[in-house]
């Protein structure tokens, strides 16, 4: 290793001894013959101090901010009364016998912890983005909040399994994002939306209790708290009903509440019927806080017994309330009256924000086809997307449900960040762009060519796209 101590590790212990450091320049103040340097990293900051003596001296007072170096010295206690109370390594300062530039910085854009900044300048440069304080705690929260999610997890006997990316165009609600196939041509994969199909096939497998941090990927539009992609707990469960399922979802956010944020959760979390809430408080996401105005008051809401299906007055027909594998909590009334049956079907709501979703799911394959056909899938649709589907349940598929709860939005909420960006390394702006990368950009033609889309002329815009 290039350094001997991170700089959080620096302090009184170390005093006297001769130590490498490194870090990058967070501040440099030269008073005269002698230069202080604020040197930082991931863990914290030290002062090196530096004399004109030195040989270095001159070269390193004229480094910009944000300079990456190597300094050797001696740590020693700071002289009385000049002590940082703020700072760990606040009683010591490390004076520098000698130092490397490992990488000089250019002038910044930007000042790194001025949250002011243009957040396009920001998503910019993210690589020095990311090196703000509040940016970085956040980063490392997350990081923290999903170990607690595993450890939870494992120690309830779930399986964590990876299921694919490249997987199947479904009707899941929302746009898919497209992968063409070079190797079958006019096929696509998409991107999933969520594990559903997958995490189904394992309960029918004999994986009875199985969870993932699962990448999904919706194309829709962005708001503060979404992302075309996110992050998400998923889990599946088999022979259980919707009470075990709210239990183990109540005890892992307690846990991993306490474990990330230090802070308790009352649980159980009460319950409210979709129809009372939307009688009651006009929407099925209820904000029940008794004051919410930047509070430290987290409303858990469950919201239960969804309605089995909507009708579009766009499309004309029946379409799933939630998705189309939901169990209806009575099956004789499919054929009777479908849009008064409700779904065995909830959702989690925290201040007011959707944060799960979750059913018992259909493990019946002539329900499950029944439910297609009332969503005005022909025998034909139904074979081509979900014959495997139907198959697997033919083979003793067991009664099965889980849920899904967004870590984005979780972790925004209780960092209190004011958009789901401030909680993602490198998230994409309001258009969806990553603008750091330049992503979605065009592609060469010969790349077009192997995954066989041809390039059209727009004559309106002059310019190419793709067709």
């Amino acid at each position: 290793m290039l350094r001997d101590y991170n700089l959080g590790e620096v302090n009184e212990k170390v005093a006297g001894k001769k130590v490498k450091l490194c870090g990058w320049i967070d501040t440099l103040r030269v008073h005269g013959k002698v230069a202080f340097i604020d040197l930082r990293d991931r863990y914290g900051k030290v002062q090196c101090v530096i004399v004109s003596k030195n040989k270095n001296f001159d070269k390193i007072i004229k480094l910009n901010k944000e300079s990456c170096l190597l300094v050797k010295g001696e740590v020693n206690i700071r002289p009385k009364g000049s002590e940082n109370k703020d700072l760990s390594s606040g009683r010591v300062e490390l004076f520098v016998d000698d130092v490397e530039i490992l990488n000089e910085c250019k002038e910044i854009p930007f000042e790194i912890n001025d949250n002011l900044v243009n957040e396009e300048l920001r998503l910019k440069y993210r690589f020095l983005d990311l090196r703000n304080d509040n940016l970085k705690k956040n980063i490392i929260l997350r990081s923290n909040f999903i170990k607690s999610v595993r450890d939870f997890m494992i120690k309830e006997n779930f399986v964590e399994i990876e299921t694919p990316i490249l997987a199947k165009s479904t009707p899941e609600g929302a746009r898919d994002y497209l992968v063409p196939s070079r190797i079958h041509r006019g096929k696509f994969y998409a991107l999933p939306q969520s594990p559903q199909l997958y995490k189904q096939l394992l309960m029918v497998s004999g994986f009875d209790k199985y969870f993932q941090i699962s990448r999904c990927f919706r194309d829709e539009d962005l708001r503060s708290d979404r992302q075309p992609e996110f992050t998400q707990i998923d889990a599946e469960m088999s022979f259980v009903e919707e009470e075990d399922i709210f239990n183990v979802v109540e005890r892992m956010i307690k846990y991993v509440i306490k474990e990330t944020f230090n802070i308790d959760i009352k649980i159980p979390f009460p319950r409210i019927s979709y129809n009372e809430s939307i009688r009651k408080y006009k929407s099925d996401k209820p904000d029940l806080r008794k004051d919410r105005n930047n509070t430290d008051e987290f409303s858990f809401l469950w919201v239960v017994n969804f309605p089995m299906f909507e009708y579009s007055e766009e499309e004309k027909k029946f379409v799933a309330a939630h998705h189309p594998f939901c169990m209806p909590d009575n099956v004789e009334n499919l054929d009777k009256n479908p849009i008064r049956i409700s779904a065995k079907s909830y959702d989690l709501v925290l201040n007011g924000v959707e944060l799960l979703s979750g059913s018992i799911r259909i493990h019946k394959p002539e329900i499950q086809k029944k439910v297609f056909k009332l969503l005005g899938l022909s025998d034909k649709e139904i074979e081509e997307k979900f014959g495997f589907l139907l198959d697997s349940f033919s083979y003793g598929a067991p009664p099965h449900g889980g849920f899904a709860i967004g870590v984005d939005r979780l972790v925004q909420i209780f960092t209190k960040a004011n958009s789901i960006r401030e909680t993602l390394a490198f998230p994409k702006n309001k258009e969806a762009r990553e603008v750091m990368l330049d992503s979605p950009s065009y592609v060469d033609k010969k790349q077009l060519k192997e995954v066989h889309i041809d390039v059209v002329e727009d004559k309106k815009i002059k310019r190419k796209k793709y067709g």
